[in-house]
């Protein structure tokens, strides 16, 4: 490590600028925060040849991206203050709920914030007024598109409709409820210190459930904890942890979540390798009793292919303690571990992950 900054570039309102600020600002990486306008974005889509936020450049001048392999990145290489547990089923299942969080959660995320007039004006304004900036418009200009553009890229693009909203604002209630009394128990998901499943989990609850004014309403009144978790990782530092014990498996209580997941998420995932495989252009599915069809994502079979290859890496035992938690059997079907999609961040969910 280097004693120089990281430059991160990203937006102050952005679901995954925010889970990489905690993320470092928790490990002591030293960085410095440059908030995107479009030329920016634009510059760093060149380096990169990705169209995306966060983006990391460090002190050598290498660009990081993705802040999945980001933070698996610092965790190979910067020993302290760990974040990874030390078992094998408590890393596979740490980076199962990460997975979840960050794309699981994506559109009860999106959903709050432009489906509901007031969020839609707030949140459309701040990106007209900071990603816009440079753009020669008037601000209500620049709001009516950004707004107008994001409704229909997250809300119509992602299988939103009238008839299966209720079953998004019904994911968003069952996921407070299930995570409330972790947070009552102990300050992170896995123990006195977090994990990279906390980092994941902060993304959407920081910058979207706890910021955006619909959905925050709801938090501060059913998941008081959960509030406070947000907060509390938000403030965590290196001296925070010096003497919390290191994280070793995710407890028992956790199973409820992670039988959610396996019943909702993990079907998905596994469908949509298969319309990726199939070249299908599109996926159905049904969650948490809404029914969806979205665009078939090459970025999300990749997630899937990595989690089937971490769970072929465990053994025998840890695979079925593993699979009895989740209460889903991830089969390791040689022809699907085979699937090469187009590049990851080629697709279309993680290339317009830039406007949140």
């Amino acid at each position: 490590m280097t004693e120089q900054p990281y430059t991160l570039y990203g937006l102050k309102l952005s679901y995954f600028t925010g889970k990489l600020e905690a993320y470092l600002r928790a490990k002591g990486i030293a960085f410095k925060f440059v908030e995107m306008k479009l030329a920016d974005f634009q510059q760093c889509a060149r380096e990169t040849g990705v169209a995306q936020m966060p983006q990391l450049l460090t002190p050598q001048g290498a660009w990081l991206t993705d802040t999945t392999a980001i933070i698996a990145h610092f965790e190979d290489h910067v020993a302290e203050p760990r974040f990874r547990p030390s078992t094998a089923s408590g890393v596979f299942l740490s980076r199962l709920l990460e997975d979840a969080f960050d794309e699981w959660l994506w559109r009860p995320a999106l959903y709050y914030r432009w489906t509901f007039a007031e969020d839609s004006r707030l949140m459309g304004r701040q990106i007209a007024r900071t990603l816009l900036r440079d753009l020669p418009a008037p601000l209500w200009l620049r709001s009516f598109w950004i707004t107008k553009r994001q409704q229909f890229e997250y809300l119509r693009g992602d299988g939103v409709t009238r008839e299966n909203s209720p079953a998004i604002e019904r994911h968003y209630l069952i996921l407070l409820d299930l995570l409330e009394p972790v947070f009552a128990a102990r300050p992170f998901l896995f123990g006195d210190r977090p994990c990279e499943a906390d980092f994941g989990l902060f993304g959407p609850m920081f910058r979207h459930f706890s910021h955006d004014p619909t959905p925050a309403a709801i938090l501060r009144e059913r998941a008081p904890n959960v509030l406070r978790w947000t907060a509390d990782l938000w403030a965590t530092t290196p001296d925070n942890l010096a003497s919390a014990t290191p994280v070793a498996g995710a407890p028992a209580d956790l199973d409820p979540l992670l039988h959610c997941i396996g019943a909702d998420y993990l079907p998905y995932l596994k469908a949509n390798l298969e319309a990726v495989a199939n070249k299908a252009p599109r996926v159905r599915f049904e969650s948490f009793g809404g029914q969806f069809e979205i665009p078939a994502s090459p970025y999300r079979a990749d997630c899937w292919l990595n989690l089937c290859r971490q769970f072929a890496a465990l053994s025998k035992a840890e695979q079925s303690k593993v699979s009895a938690r989740i209460g889903f059997e991830i089969k390791l079907d040689g022809k699907a571990l085979d699937v090469n999609p187009s590049p990851p961040t080629k697709g279309r969910r993680i290339a317009n992950r830039h406007w949140q």
